[in-house]
């Protein structure tokens, strides 16, 4: 099947599979790789430049960008004749109750990112066909990485590249769905976040899309791969999570750690600290990363400050919203050899307290 998605588990190895693929392709095929994010934007380049920098085909847009160039600027004309868009409002919004071109451009004359994959889907229904037969005559193949950053109109989008004649590629993790790019976008709503995992599997069960798990972490430790898996409950029916990683050190695992002992552990261990948001982990002064923020980074050890939720899960085991669900996994997954989190009642738990005099 030319259309393909490749759900992946942290520390697999994702975006390098993009670019190995990318070098691998003939010289003659156009492709367009395209992500959200600048930072995975940024690596990406850099990667494809080391490994497929001889390849004169292969282009690298973030999203937007790609919507911009290729939707939202040439077809503009097609909705509001002799009107052009100037520039880019990342930050800003339309009125609640604005519509026509004020729904999409500002005073300025830039589009809202809020209401650009609205705009390129529109322009894709007002062209008739030609937008997407221009799509067509650019690109052979356009590959997504962390294709579950996209939200709202973006689904509506993508169903309509599924049906060209160019061939989509896309990697993403659903469980680390903590980013989008229209996280208040009411459309598609029951698709945000994780629960695109249920888009993914009705298209292909509509057969316009064949999808391959990619199980083997090379970054955590078995440990640590386990417990990762039981952070969403099984009826999410994700597989379970092999772990490649075969080093031993003189701490492997997931630990809890008693608030008074977090300054010993951090002198001991010196893992990168993380919290879910400025709002948490107040309680000490320490060098943290968001969980968020964390996406893509790799660590030896990490010590969590947790949530009420996450204490609620790993006391009673009742399971997390979705997001909060894929905020966590996301902060587990980023260690290789130890997850150590902070709580001093761990209920039902079976996983043990480190003691600072072992």
């Amino acid at each position: 099947m030319a259309n393909n998605l490749t759900l992946a588990v942290a520390g697999s190895r994702k975006t390098q599979g993009i670019v190995e693929y990318c070098a691998n392709l003939e010289h003659d095929r156009r492709a367009l790789v395209a992500t959200y994010t600048q930072t995975n934007q940024s690596e990406l380049k850099d990667r494809l430049s080391k490994f497929a920098g001889d390849h004169p085909g292969i282009k690298t847009l973030g999203w937007f960008t790609f919507l911009l160039h290729d939707f939202a600027r040439p077809f503009f004309p097609f909705m509001f004749p002799r009107r052009r868009i100037k520039g880019f409002n990342f930050d800003g919004r339309p009125h609640r109750m604005a519509k026509g071109i004020k729904r999409f451009l500002d005073s300025n004359d830039r589009v809202y990112a809020c209401e650009l994959s609205r705009l390129a889907f529109e322009l894709i229904q007002a062209s008739k066909g030609t937008l997407l037969r221009r799509i067509e005559c650019i690109y052979d193949e356009i590959l997504i990485d962390e294709v579950q950053d996209l939200s709202g109109y973006d689904w509506e989008i993508i169903d309509v590249l599924l049906e060209s004649s160019v061939d989509i590629q896309m990697v993403g993790d659903i469980r680390q769905s903590v980013l989008a790019t229209n996280a208040r976008s009411s459309k598609n709503k029951k698709y945000a976040h994780a629960e695109a995992i249920n888009w993914f599997r009705e298209r292909e069960k509509k057969g316009k899309l064949a999808i391959v798990e990619k199980t083997q972490t090379w970054r955590c430790h078995p440990d640590i791969a386990s417990f990762s898996d039981s952070i969403f409950d099984h009826s999410w029916s994700f597989p379970r999570t092999e772990s490649l990683n075969t080093k031993k050190t003189e701490h492997d695992g997931i630990f809890f750690v008693r608030s008074e002992h977090v300054s010993d552990y951090i002198s001991k261990y010196k893992p990168q600290c993380l919290r879910s948001g400025a709002n948490s982990g107040k309680d000490f002064d320490l060098d943290y990363l968001n969980f968020g923020l964390s996406k893509g980074m790799t660590f030896e050890r990490v010590l969590i400050v947790p949530t009420a939720g996450i204490k609620q899960f790993i006391k009673t085991g009742k399971q997390l919203e979705p997001k909060p669900s894929a905020s966590f996994y996301v902060a587990v997954t980023r260690a290789e050899q130890s997850v150590a989190v902070v709580i001093d009642d761990s209920g039902s738990s079976p996983i043990g307290f480190w003691n600072p005099q072992s």
